[in-house]
């Protein structure tokens, strides 16, 4: 019962991160367009940042296959690949709109909604372990969500959703940790290797979303000075995931 307790607070502490976005509301529009991109630069960075500094290097070491890791890796790429072909075919003639979100919503919707489903997991199947790991797993999993909650929300807003929208969204993607986390309690180790396989599969997702679609984004911007502060919020994602790991030791 204990396990379960901390296991459903923290998860729930966990899916809260995502109302980050609450501050925008107050912004005016102007000035929430003026975020929107440096925003997204932001969220290249923690994308890619996550996928090669956190999730690559976890499943390299706990599945022990390389080819494994790097054919789901490809795996990841191509269903987000086909994902976004088919909403491209139901939206083709259909202008990004509140209505008619650019595809990059939806992708990155499933691909974090899958992501907190595995920070579920890991922190239930910490805390069946030992409460102090639990624990530590959870600050790390705070940690690492933090940005990638700011990042997210930029990318929802830049994408169509209004700013009550995405937050309502992003909450409801980063609930899934607690489904996670129920699921991993009630099934337990049974469910490990499908959460090794998921890896990397949301790893390519993510490195799909940040190299097809938001850095093309970011291109549109010509001015130099707008195109040097994107570069910078790029290098500084990477560099708050780069952190993350040496507070997660």
């Amino acid at each position: 019962m204990k396990a379960w307790a901390y296991s459903l607070t923290s998860v729930i502490i966990v899916s809260l991160i995502s109302l980050v976005g609450i501050a925008a509301i107050s912004l005016s529009a102007e000035k929430l367009k003026r975020l929107l991109l440096p925003l997204v630069s932001f969220a290249v960075g923690a994308l890619f940042g996550d996928a090669f500094i956190h999730l690559l290097p976890e499943a390299f070491e706990k599945t022990g296959s390389a080819s494994l890791v790097s054919l789901l890796v490809l795996g990841g790429v191509i269903i987000f690949f086909v994902l976004e072909k088919f909403i491209h075919w139901r939206h083709c003639h259909v202008p990004t709109s509140e209505e008619h979100p650019h595809p990059v919503v939806f992708m990155n919707l499933i691909g974090d909604g899958v992501h907190n489903l595995l920070d579920g997991m890991l922190i239930a199947a910490s805390y069946m372990v030992s409460g102090a790991i639990g624990v530590a797993t959870t600050i790390a999993v705070i940690l690492h969500e933090i940005p990638q909650e700011i990042g997210d929300f930029g990318i929802l807003v830049h994408g169509g959703l209004s700013r009550e929208k995405a937050l309502l969204f992003n909450f409801f993607s980063a609930s899934l940790a607690i489904l996670g986390c129920v699921v991993t309690l009630l099934v337990g180790s049974r469910l490990e290797n499908l959460s090794l396989y998921m890896l990397p599969v949301t790893a390519g997702g993510f490195i799909y979303m940040a190299g097809s679609d938001l850095m093309p984004e970011l291109h549109k911007e010509l001015d130099a000075r707008k195109s040097l502060l994107q570069l910078v919020l790029i290098i500084f994602g990477i560099s708050v995931m780069l952190a993350l790991t040496l507070l997660e030791r």
